[in-house]
């Protein structure tokens, strides 16, 4: 909900006070019975409560995006599977629903990475140590552009060649924020957070061979990290890096929540 353009709504006579208290009647969350939404998480933290989209059946799936577009106008979903998309974009026609099937996000946002007007502000950089690691950085990346920052991609610039990742340094240097997305030993978080002066949010992902434990590896070497500045999430767990990122990208821009 945003308290801002109701409050300026119902001073231009475009909405009804009994309209507008009625909205504000679901403060501060919605209760479906199987799911209780947060209509007020914009309002506090200045991003609107994001859906998780993997597990949940198909009617409350349906059920939770029409009210939460009702109320918020916009969308953001998560780990969302092609045919959970095509069930949302049958059963929503108010509307339009994006969906990319690599980060498996789906949002009312075009996914799109186009520069220019609406490119978002400020400035993270996302960076993959290999081209395995994109569909999580796709994830942080999507989220990112969604919450309003501007997103600059650098993909398969691991450490095995390190003079990928050197090219690239000026433009991870002028970020606000970092995201290093790494599987394997997970070297890549480290190896950025000596050449920036800004944060660097580790993210490991569960690429590698047998003694990677499902990215267990990636996990400590992130979180035994050498480099101040590194701060890790779990693994392959775009999404949290992205929200962190988001905030701190806000920070910098000195935007209010």
């Amino acid at each position: 909900m945003d308290l801002d353009a109701l409050l300026h709504e119902v001073k231009a006579g475009t909405i009804s006070i009994d309209a507008a208290k009625a909205q504000l009647k679901a403060a501060p969350y919605i209760d479906l019975g199987y799911a209780k939404l947060d209509t007020h998480r914009a309002l506090r933290t200045g991003m609107a409560e994001v859906v998780f989209c993997q597990g949940k059946a198909d009617e409350h799936l349906v059920a939770i995006f029409k009210q939460l577009l009702a109320s918020e106008g916009a969308i953001l979903g998560t780990r969302c599977s092609k045919e959970q998309a095509e069930l949302l974009k049958a059963n929503i026609t108010s509307h339009e629903l994006y969906y990319d099937p690599i980060s498996a996000i789906i949002s009312t946002k075009p996914q799109d990475q186009g520069e220019g007007e609406g490119a978002g502000e400020g400035l993270i950089c996302v960076v993959t140590a290999g081209t395995a690691d994109i569909k999580v950085a796709e994830e942080a990346a999507r989220v990112c552009e969604f919450f309003g920052a501007k997103v600059e991609r650098i993909y398969d610039a691991g450490v095995a060649g390190l003079h990928r990742l050197l090219s690239h340094v000026e433009t991870i240097q002028a970020a606000n924020c970092t995201i290093a997305v790494a599987g394997m030993e997970g070297a890549l978080a480290s190896v950025i957070g000596g050449l920036v002066g800004n944060p660097v949010i580790a993210v490991p992902t569960s690429v590698g061979y047998g003694a990677n434990f499902h990215g267990l590896s990636a996990l400590l070497t992130m979180l035994n990290s050498c480099s101040n500045g590194v701060a890790t999430v779990n693994i392959d767990n775009g999404f949290g890096a992205a929200f962190i990122a988001s905030q701190i990208n806000r920070l910098a821009c000195h935007k209010e929540p």
